[in-house]
């Protein structure tokens, strides 16, 4: 019996959505100019059963500083347009440590430190407005 087809085909798209939180966080809210910023994106299946969300690439999840993903001011090259599968077991918890360094990246080879200043970091599941689907979530750092 596969549980994790059976969902996905009785469990409508908005319901998978909503069992899956997101969150963003770090353990502090300042740090120096150029010191690396870690964080920790966690995620949460909140049903007894198995949830699978489709996803728009390969790359099934993504993080960003004020809206740069990977903290890149140049064009990156996208990820395929493939959609896949993020599968959560019943109840899982995913994990995943990331580390900001703390700069900005403006050309191929050349990052500038940030400034002071606020900063936001957010991560979602990669799918279309994933704040409106609330597979979102954002944590504002401050570098002195």
């Amino acid at each position: 019996f596969d549980a994790g087809m059976f969902t996905r085909r009785l469990l409508p798209t908005r319901l998978r959505h909503a069992a899956i939180s997101v969150s963003v966080s770090t353990p502090r809210e300042t740090y120096s100019v150029g010191e690396s910023v870690p964080f920790e994106v966690r995620m949460k299946n909140a049903l007894p059963m198995p949830v699978t969300v489709a996803v728009d690439s390969p790359v099934r999840w993504t993080w960003s500083v004020d809206g740069h993903v990977e903290a890149s001011r140049v064009d990156r090259h996208d990820p395929p347009d493939q959609r896949t599968a993020f599968d959560f077991d019943r109840g899982e918890r995913k994990r995943f440590r990331k580390r900001w360094n703390g700069s900005f990246q403006v050309g191929e080879r050349e990052w500038e430190h940030a400034t002071p200043g606020e900063y936001t970091i957010g991560a979602g599941l990669n799918v279309a407005d994933p704040a409106g689907r609330g597979l979102y979530d954002e944590t504002t750092v401050r570098l002195e």
